[in-house]
């Protein structure tokens, strides 16, 4: 079973910075493609990033393209997402999630528990 633990999340101002981390446990974590969605309230859970298993390939949500950035550290366990010049409407709970294959798509099984992420104007 795999265990996926946020961190990273706050409070910070329009225009600022974050990065969130996210701890896997339970899976080979080299042999999948990790990724990153958010929920905004009384939204629909939305996909930010997807990275591939090696890294090599990411994807993005139109939203963030050009001010997020994906990555991870196969030997750490750890997949992370820079967030700069954020927004109000960055505001949500963001989730990392396990992929179902190797590669960056938007195809996941496994979230963690989220981190909230607020920003304010």
């Amino acid at each position: 079973q795999v265990q996926l633990v946020e961190s990273g999340g706050g409070l910070v101002q329009t225009g600022g910075s974050l990065r969130l981390s996210c701890a896997a446990s339970g899976r080979i974590f080299s042999n999948y493609g990790m990724g990153w969605l958010r929920q905004a309230p009384g939204k629909e859970r939305e996909f930010v990033a997807a990275i591939s298993f090696s890294g090599a390939r990411t994807v993005y949500g139109d939203s963030v393209k050009g001010r997020f950035t994906i990555s991870r550290d196969n030997a750490k366990n750890t997949v992370y997402l820079q967030m700069n010049s954020l927004k109000p409407e960055d505001t949500a709970v963001y989730y990392c999630a396990t992929g179902s294959t190797s590669w960056a798509t938007r195809d996941f099984d496994s979230w963690g528990q989220g981190t909230q992420v607020t920003v304010s104007s």
